[in-house]
C-alpha cells in the first residue's frame, strides 16, 4: 500500500493560501499572494521541494491547484523542467465536483465518486510510488479529518499573514504527529514532516 504525502507552505499563522503568485487565489480578499517565494531562495528548501516531486508516483489535487499547476506547468520556462518534467507526466487524480472529463492536462484523470473512498483505493493500488498532495488546501482538510494522510511536509515560513486558507480546521478535533525530520534553513523557515502519532 502506498503512501498519501501532503506537501505544503504554511506561514507561522498557519495560512497556505496563494504561496506562489500574486494573482494565484486571491479569494475571501486574500491580499499577500506570492508571499512564500523568498524563502525558496535557499539551496536546502529548493533541494528538498524538487526532490519531493521527482520521488512521487503521482499527485492528488483539489481543482484550484490543478487549474494553477495545469495553466503554467505544460508550459514552464527551462529552467522549471526539473519540476515541470514529473508533474506533466506522472499520473495526476484531481478531486473536483465542477470539472467534468476529458481534462486537457497530460495523465489526469477526475477522482468520481465518494473522495474519501476514492482515495483509500487509489492508496490501495499497487502503482509505484506514493502519492503526493500539493496546496489543494479543502482537499487536504478533509483527508486529515478522515485519518488518510500517513505524512505532513511543511515548510513554515517565518511571515505572519493574519487570515487565509489554512490546511488544519478549527473543529476542535485533537491529531497527535510525531516529527521525523526537522530543517531550518538560511531564510528561517522550517522544514518538517511528520507522521501521526498513533
Amino acid at each position: 500500500m502506498r503512501k498519501l504525502i501532503v506537501n505544503e507552505f504554511m506561514s507561522l499563522d498557519g495560512v497556505a493560501q496563494a504561496p506562489g503568485g500574486a494573482d494565484e487565489d486571491s479569494s475571501g480578499g486574500f491580499a499577500h499572494g506570492g508571499w512564500h517565494m523568498r524563502y525558496m531562495e535557499d539551496d536546502l528548501a529548493r533541494r528538498l521541494v524538487v526532490e519531493s516531486i521527482v520521488e512521487a508516483g503521482g499527485f492528488l489535487l483539489g481543482r484550484r491547484t490543478y487549474e494553477i499547476f495545469a495553466a503554467y506547468w505544460p508550459n514552464a520556462p527551462d529552467e522549471g523542467q526539473v519540476v515541470a518534467e514529473p508533474l506533466n507526466t506522472k499520473p495526476k487524480h484531481v478531486v473536483s465536483r465542477t470539472l467534468s472529463e476529458p481534462l486537457e492536462w497530460q495523465n489526469s484523470t477526475l477522482v468520481e465518486g465518494d473522495v474519501v473512498a476514492a482515495v483509500a483505493s487509489l492508496k490501495e493500488a499497487d502503482d509505484d510510488g506514493d502519492l503526493h498532495v500539493i496546496g489543494s488546501t479543502e482537499l487536504v482538510q478533509t483527508l486529515i479529518g478522515r485519518d488518510l494522510v500517513d505524512e505532513l511536509r511543511i515548510m513554515i515560513d517565518p511571515v505572519l499573514l493574519g487570515g487565509g486558507k489554512r490546511i488544519f480546521r478549527d473543529d476542535g478535533s485533537l491529531k497527535l504527529l510525531r516529527l521525523i525530520d526537522g530543517q531550518v534553513t538560511s531564510t528561517g523557515a522550517i522544514l518538517a514532516r511528520y507522521v501521526p502519532a498513533a
